[in-house]
């Protein structure tokens, strides 16, 4: 600033004055953040998905009935001691109107019918069934059930993932892998003109022996047994995507339960057509996880789900380069998930963790569950959505399978993803995370856009609000209006603790044409 020599109060004053505005800037910024400018056209390409990206798990033993994660009780504190991991429960019932409508409103997607008891599961292929299972078994899965399987697929428009048995039950007198049961229920499934699209040997090799495998079950045992698996699969249903291994818990060290998954792929050899691995931020605390309500929005606990993609990544680019990444069972907490899980509080791990692994090029990503425990995005009684659920619907109009590069600068607490429009040519789609509880940032946009924010009355809610109006189904079991606010050029202020996405359908941004 030029000032002249005479009178030196005038300078004076003109220094102060500038002095006092920098001040201000730097304070508001501690308070709202730095500003960011947006440019929408000119974000790059760097990942696409696959078109059922984001889908989910309906547990094996929901659909045969059993004893599955006790939710916690209403005002249960995850850090009481839960006498009792495990409840009965009666089969979900797949034909329920309101919950074929929900799915089907994240359509298309995958439906995994997995998960532990999946691996010493039976399955019936006459009429009557066994009232119990053979020894061997656990569980019994009737031609009834697997029928209502197959018609709630077609009712959400979901494609169907599996696994097979692999428990005492199904080995030879050499204990080897025999393919009976699992043949039985492919030309079950082909006998009602559906079909299997992708299946995974078993639920969590990395877990043997505590998940149904035959004592002493070694990697040695699972490289024979797979290449047992593989040759079936290509002779009997080639269509069907061979998935795997479906590893989980070895991101470190210090939590590797079982088997290395190392050791499995060197075992069974190549022949996979999909990468798989399953990852879950912590144990739900009735398992004895120790993590704590008020960390869940911190970047040590978001950041969990990269550094055990870093781990199978590297494990895929060892044994199987090239292959699709695909995450096939994840959730915040794993053994049910925690009391916070089915409120407003996890759609922030939801959301990021979608966000991070479009970016990172993981082509599906199955949340568990869809309706089972605390971690279902629908309640298991009722089938009402929780937030999470929203916050899926919301990715899901919203986020296409073109994954840009936002141009942001990181920054503690604000995460920006963008990908194209999957709707409008040339438009773009920004998600925008404050995870703060008390600062907001600014974005600058240099055209108008429509907004979407998703936020609560606090992270314990159980109920969500779209741009102030909460989130729920009506007394016909019908979705409420997706409704923007439309918003003009400039810059935009997003508040703590607030989710947000923005369509900009002039962005003409050439990779989303």
């Amino acid at each position: 600033m030029a000032c002249s020599p005479n009178p030196r109060a005038r300078c004076a004053r003109a220094f102060a004055a500038v002095l006092l505005l920098s001040l201000a800037i730097a304070a508001d910024r501690a308070v709202h953040g730095s500003e960011s400018s947006i440019r929408p056209a000119r974000m790059p390409q760097i990942a696409t998905v696959d078109a059922r990206f984001q889908s989910y798990n309906v547990e094996m033993v929901e659909v045969t009935g059993g004893r599955f994660w006790r939710p916690y009780a209403s005002g249960e504190s995850a850090a009481q001691k839960n006498p009792e991991l495990y409840s009965d429960r009666s089969p979900t019932d797949l034909a329920n109107p309101r919950l074929r409508k929900l799915a089907a409103a994240l359509a298309p997607a995958f439906v995994r019918v997995s998960g532990t008891w999946a691996n010493s599961t039976y399955f019936a292929d006459s009429d009557p069934a066994p009232s119990a299972p053979p020894p061997g078994f656990g569980s019994v899965l009737t031609r009834a059930r697997w029928h209502g399987v197959i018609d709630f697929a077609r009712a959400a428009n979901a494609a169907i993932v599996t696994s097979f048995a692999v428990s005492p039950g199904v080995r030879d007198q050499a204990g080897n892998w025999t393919t009976a049961q699992a043949g039985r229920l492919i030309a079950f499934t082909r006998s009602l003109d559906a079909s299997i699209a992708a299946a995974e040997f078993m639920n969590e090799p990395s877990l043997t022996p505590q998940n149904g495998a035959p004592k002493g079950y070694d990697a040695k045992a699972y490289g024979r047994d797979f290449r047992i698996f593989r040759a079936f699969l290509k002779k009997t249903s080639p269509a069907t995507l061979i998935v795997g291994p479906g590893s989980t818990g070895e991101s470190s060290a210090s939590t590797n339960l079982g088997m290395r998954t190392s050791d499995l792929l060197r075992a069974s050899g190549r022949g996979i057509d999909v990468f798989s691995y399953h990852h879950y931020a912590t144990l739900s605390q009735r398992c004895g996880g120790r993590d704590r309500a008020e960390d869940i929005l911190s970047e040590a606990w978001l950041s969990r789900t990269e550094r055990a993609l870093f781990f199978y990544r590297t494990l895929r680019d060892q044994f199987e380069p090239k292959k699709p990444l695909w995450l096939t069972e994840t959730a915040d907490a794993a053994c049910g998930g925690n009391p916070w899980d089915a409120t407003f509080a996890d759609t922030f791990r939801y959301l990021d963790q979608l966000g991070r692994l479009a970016k990172a090029g993981v082509q599906v990503v199955m949340h568990n569950t869809l309706s089972a425990s605390d971690y279902g995005l629908l309640d298991e009684t009722t089938f009402n959505p929780r937030p999470d659920y929203w916050a899926a619907l919301l990715w899901h109009r919203l986020m296409g399978r073109i994954v840009l590069d936002p141009g942001v600068t990181v920054q503690a607490d604000l995460h920006v993803y963008a990908h194209c429009d999957p709707q409008l040519r040339g438009s773009v789609s920004l998600l925008v995370i404050n995870t703060s509880r008390d600062v907001s940032f600014a974005l600058e946009l240099p055209i108008a856009s429509d907004r979407f924010t998703l936020h609560a009355s606090d992270l314990e809610s159980k109920t969500i609000e779209l741009n102030g109006r909460p989130l729920a189904l009506d007394e016909n079991d019908a979705l409420p209006a997706i409704s923007p606010t439309p918003t003009a050029a400039g810059v935009l202020t997003f508040e703590p603790v607030t989710l947000s996405f923005l369509t900009m359908p002039k962005a003409k941004n050439r990779a989303c044409r």
